[in-house]
């Protein structure tokens, strides 16, 4: 009996999910117990890596997510909102981990995630990356050093096939900057500017997304102040990352309690 972590991905065929079988199969200590896609699609009965152009894996695509939920340990999640919380209410049925990658989930519907975090672990994030969570922490400490006099613009780029704006890690860092100031995000945010806008806020955070080409994700996060910016940035430049992040988090999901956590908690980066 394989004694390793078992792992369901949902969104099997998508990049992300294809990604994310590759690197479980090249990663130590987990194996992929089943792949999900949603039903009437093409992967549907056949085994995953012939799917995938390569040699046969044993693992079958299902549309049974409750069934193949409930034959893991834990569910790794980059699939659309409505999706997501629908894996998270079987994850909690069954008591299996989730890892949630999925971004363009509203505020509201994040709330919708704390029922199902009182019966098995959750851990959400905007980005799976060390080095993006290392980015969120330095941008926090620089927005409590300086103050309104310096403007923060959260400027993003990804690829064209992208269907959310701000992104989840530009929101993140966004969040960290307000955190950083001791406001809320919200009650300072400015986005989509477009024609006669009139002058820049003090105090506000901006946010200016890219799309095109086959970006993987960049984030700069600047202070522009009077004479001087400074700009701390991550770039991407390989989806793998994102899905050791999320394997890493995976596998720390295992023996913890119940409860909604997030890659601070996995990277042991919370305060």
């Amino acid at each position: 009996m394989d004694d390793t972590i078992g792992i369901a991905v949902t969104g099997a065929s998508g990049r992300m999910g294809q990604m994310l079988i590759r690197t479980i199969a090249e990663t130590k200590g987990v194996h992929l117990a089943a792949a999900i896609e949603r039903r009437g699609h093409d992967w549907v009965g056949q085994d995953v890596g012939q799917a995938m152009g390569g040699a046969a894996s044993g693992v079958v695509a299902t549309d049974d997510a409750a069934k193949a939920i409930a034959a893991a340990d834990v569910v790794i999640d980059f699939t659309a909102p409505e999706a997501t919380l629908a894996f998270s209410a079987l994850c909690a049925d069954a008591g299996v981990a989730h890892v949630i990658g999925t971004t363009g989930m509203t505020d509201a519907q994040i709330a919708e995630l704390q029922p199902a975090s009182q019966s098995c672990v959750i851990v959400r994030a905007g980005n799976m990356s060390l080095g993006v969570n290392l980015l969120v922490q330095l941008t926090k400490r620089v927005a409590a050093a300086l103050d309104e006099d310096f403007d923060v613009e959260v400027i993003e780029a990804h690829h064209h096939h992208k269907v959310d704006a701000p992104s989840g890690t530009a929101l993140m860092l966004g969040e960290a900057a307000a955190e950083g100031r001791g406001v809320a995000l919200n009650d300072v945010r400015d986005s989509g500017r477009d024609g006669i806008t009139g002058a820049r806020k003090r105090g506000d955070i901006g946010f200016s997304a890219i799309r095109g080409g086959d970006i993987v994700g960049e984030h700069d996060v600047m202070f522009a102040g009077p004479g001087e910016r400074i700009v701390l940035r991550h770039m991407a430049t390989d989806r793998v990352l994102f899905a050791r992040g999320a394997i890493r988090a995976a596998k720390w999901t295992q023996g913890k309690a119940p409860g909604a956590y997030d890659m601070m908690d996995v990277l042991g980066l919370n305060d």
